[in-house]
């Protein structure tokens, strides 16, 4: 598969258009597997009936402030499946873009009976993508330039991964779970030791984190260090043991525990269940009493915009979020495509029409 590392839209802007040589579309799509029933009829009766009347369909949407992705995706979906595609004139905005509601950001014109089966896949590849990209835009916008670690690979069915890792990387993470969620960017899986590994060495976390480094032996460890339900004691512990080859500590506590630190404390000024703001200073404290300034605090578990605002205002000492179920909300964005010129003149259904654009541009048949 060809890669296009040059197209980094945050760091180099906008350089040439992803090609249908980087993404990989299932055959299928060419014999109208998935698409709508009623677009396979439609398409049908206007090449027996009507055919090679000239038509536009433009694709938006109804927020503001949202991050758009998955239009390279759409482009080369309609290269590679549409009829006659050098026929046709795409006019597109870039993955990357930041939006508004009823702006166009993708408008085709050709013969409907060319390209109108693809409606509603270019439909849902604009909003998965958006959604996406726009949820991890959000959690940037609140992270003061904290490192944010993609863990949505176990959020969804395994098939999102690629895609979801693509919008992932446009919106500006490239810490990612999975080798599938870096695929289309060039990007790696990261990771260490999840819950599985501690449970087989019974809850030794420290024996755990030995292992890691016997198995990997120039790596440093990131230690999962809410097993026991003892954060503190247990990143204590596991600082002691591997000084510094360990990197930094997670914690990932559930929102339905308080942690054994707070057994002997007052906690009625505040909620202390799951991954609290008190436990990590508190970890943060222990860590840097003993010398251990350099190990990182990595925080998980339901963590979202509102909540990384929150730590961050009260300036909590955390290093890195892990964000999952957050990320693949797919009802962020929905788009809707429409027909709204015939042969040159307007033609929609009441309360549609054609939305001007002075930043859409031109995309030529073929790119390579």
């Amino acid at each position: 598969m060809e890669k296009h590392l040059e197209v980094s839209l945050k760091e180099q802007g906008k350089i040439s258009r992803l090609t249908n040589k980087t993404f990989q579309f299932p055959k299928e799509i060419g014999d109208s597997f998935y698409t709508a029933n009623y677009f396979i009829k439609s398409t049908n009766i206007i090449r027996q009936f009507a055919p090679n009347h000239q038509v536009m369909c433009q694709w938006f949407q109804r927020k503001d402030d949202v991050m758009l992705c998955g239009i390279d995706e759409a482009v080369a979906l309609i290269h590679t499946f549409a009829k006659n595609p050098e026929d046709l004139t795409i006019l597109a905005l870039h993955d990357g873009d930041m939006i508004s509601a009823n702006e166009p950001v993708l408008k085709v014109t050709g013969r409907y009976e060319d390209f109108g089966f693809l409606e509603s896949l270019i439909d849902g590849i604009l909003a998965r993508r958006t959604s996406v990209a726009t949820n991890v835009h959000n959690v940037l916008k609140v992270a003061n330039n904290k490192v944010v670690f993609s863990m949505a690979d176990r959020q969804d069915d395994y098939l999102t991964q690629v895609g979801d890792g693509y919008a992932t990387y446009v919106a500006g993470v490239k810490l990612v779970s999975t080798d599938a969620q870096g695929y289309w960017y060039g990007g790696k899986g990261y990771g260490t030791t999840p819950h599985a590994l501690i449970q087989i060495f019974k809850g030794d976390i420290v024996k755990a984190s030995l292992m890691y480094l016997d198995a990997y032996p120039h790596e440093q460890v990131t230690a999962l260090v809410d097993y026991n339900n003892d954060v503190v004691t247990d990143s204590l512990k596991v600082a002691r043991a591997l000084g510094p080859k360990l990197k930094a500590v997670r914690i990932d506590t559930s929102k339905s525990l308080i942690d054994k630190y707070f057994d002997d404390k007052d906690t009625s000024s505040f909620d202390p269940h799951g991954v609290c703001k008190e436990l990590v200073f508190a970890l943060r404290d222990a860590l840097d009493r003993e010398g251990f300034n350099h190990v990182k605090i990595t925080v998980s578990s339901s963590f979202n915009p509102s909540k990384i605002k929150e730590f961050e205002d009260a300036g909590t000492p955390v290093d890195t979020y892990g964000v999952g179920s957050y990320f693949v909300i797919n009802t962020t964005v929905g788009f809707t495509g429409d027909l709204v010129v015939l042969d040159g003149e307007p033609e929609a259904k009441v309360g549609r029409n054609e939305y001007p654009s002075t930043r859409l541009e031109r995309v030529p048949y073929p790119i390579y």
